[in-house]
C-alpha cells in the first residue's frame, strides 16, 4: 500500500496520477490522504483509499497511515514559525507507530545553514528521520519549482522591472511534474535503505539569465535591478507585503546569491530513467499564464 500526504495539493496530485498512469499502480494499492479528505472526491471515485490528516495529531495521523507500506510526505505549508517541524516530527512518529515501512520525504537542498528562513523545518524533519527507528528512508531534496516563476513574473511583467537580491547566484529550476514523477517512482520501488537524492534540473541560471528568458518568451521587456536583500524586503513591505512574507521571499533571493540552490544533480535521471524538462520550451508553453497574475 502506497500512501501519499498532501494529496489535494499540486505536487501530491501529480504523484498520484504517475502513480496510477506512469508506474501502473492499481488505484485500490494506494492511499491519498489530506487534511480535507472531501477534496479527493476524484480520486476516490476511482478507487484510490481517502482519508483525513491532522498533522497536528499524531494520534489521529497514526491512525490514517494505518497499513501503509511505503509513505510520500509531502512538506506541509504551515507558516507559523515551528509548526512546520511539529507536523513533520508527528508524521515521522505516526509512521513508526503505524508500521510503516520506508518513508519519503520532499525536503530542499542545501538545508543545513541555508538562509531560507524555513530551511531549519526541511533539516530538522531529516534528523528526525535519521534518528528514528524506521526501517528505511528517502529524502529528496527538490529543488525551486519551475512554477514558483508564476509568483513573481506577472507582476514583473506588467512592471517592466524585477528587483532582485539573488545577485549573479544561480538556481537549477525544475518542473513540478518532474519532482512528482521521481517521488511517485521513488515511492512505487522496493527499494530500501536509508538515501538522499538532489532532484534539479539539467542547467542553472541566474536571475538575469531567467529574465532574459522570460522576455524572449512572452514578448515582453523585463529588466533586473540589483538591490540588498534588505531594500528588497522593504520594497516588498512598501507594495503591500506583510512583513514576514517579505522577509521570507527575500531570504529566497539570499540563498541564490549565496550558492545554495545552485549546482546540477543526475539524481533524476537515476531515480526515473528520464532527462529533466527543459526550463525554455515550459516558459514557451506557459507565457501567457506568466503574463497574467493567476493560481497555481
Amino acid at each position: 500500500m502506497y500512501l501519499v500526504t498532501g494529496a489535494s495539493g499540486h505536487l501530491g496530485q501529480a504523484t498520484i496520477n504517475h502513480l496510477l498512469t506512469t508506474y501502473k499502480i492499481p488505484a485500490n494499492k494506494i492511499i491519498a490522504v489530506s487534511r480535507d479528505a472531501s477534496k479527493l472526491a476524484d480520486l476516490k471515485a476511482k478507487g484510490v483509499h481517502v482519508r483525513d490528516g491532522n498533522f497536528d495529531d499524531e494520534a489521529h495521523l497514526t491512525k490514517a497511515f494505518a497499513g501503509a507500506t511505503r509513505l510520500l510526505l509531502i512538506s506541509t505549508s504551515a507558516m507559523e514559525p515551528g509548526q512546520r517541524i511539529k507536523q513533520h516530527v508527528n508524521a515521522v512518529r505516526a509512521a513508526e507507530k503505524a508500521g510503516v515501512g520506508h518513508v519519503v520525504y520532499t525536503s530542499m537542498p542545501n538545508p543545513v545553514g541555508n538562509a531560507v528562513l524555513f530551511a531549519p523545518d526541511h533539516e530538522g524533519t531529516e534528523k528526525a528521520l535519521a534518528d528514528s527507528k524506521l526501517g528505511g528512508w528517502t529524502v529528496l531534496r527538490n529543488n525551486w519549482y519551475f512554477e514558483n516563476l508564476f509568483f513573481s513574473m506577472p507582476q514583473a511583467l506588467a512592471s517592466g522591472t524585477q528587483y532582485s537580491a539573488a545577485a549573479q547566484g544561480k538556481t537549477a529550476f525544475i518542473a513540478r511534474d518532474d519532482l512528482a514523477r521521481a517521488a511517485a517512482a521513488t515511492l512505487a520501488s522496493d527499494k530500501g535503505g536509508k538515501a538522499t537524492h538532489t532532484l534539479s534540473g539539467a542547467k542553472e541560471y541566474t536571475i538575469d539569465e531567467i529574465a532574459k528568458l522570460v522576455s524572449a518568451a512572452t514578448g515582453k521587456p523585463l529588466n533586473v535591478v540589483h538591490v540588498p536583500v534588505e531594500g528588497l524586503v522593504q520594497g516588498m513591505i512598501g507594495a503591500g507585503l506583510p512583513e514576514g512574507m517579505a522577509r521570507m521571499f527575500a531570504s529566497f533571493d539570499d540563498a541564490t546569491a549565496r550558492g545554495s540552490l545552485s549546482g546540477t544533480s543526475a539524481d533524476y535521471k537515476a531515480i526515473t530513467g528520464a532527462e529533466p524538462q527543459a526550463l525554455e520550451p515550459w516558459l514557451k508553453a506557459n507565457a501567457t499564464a506568466l503574463s497574467a497574475p493567476a493560481a497555481h
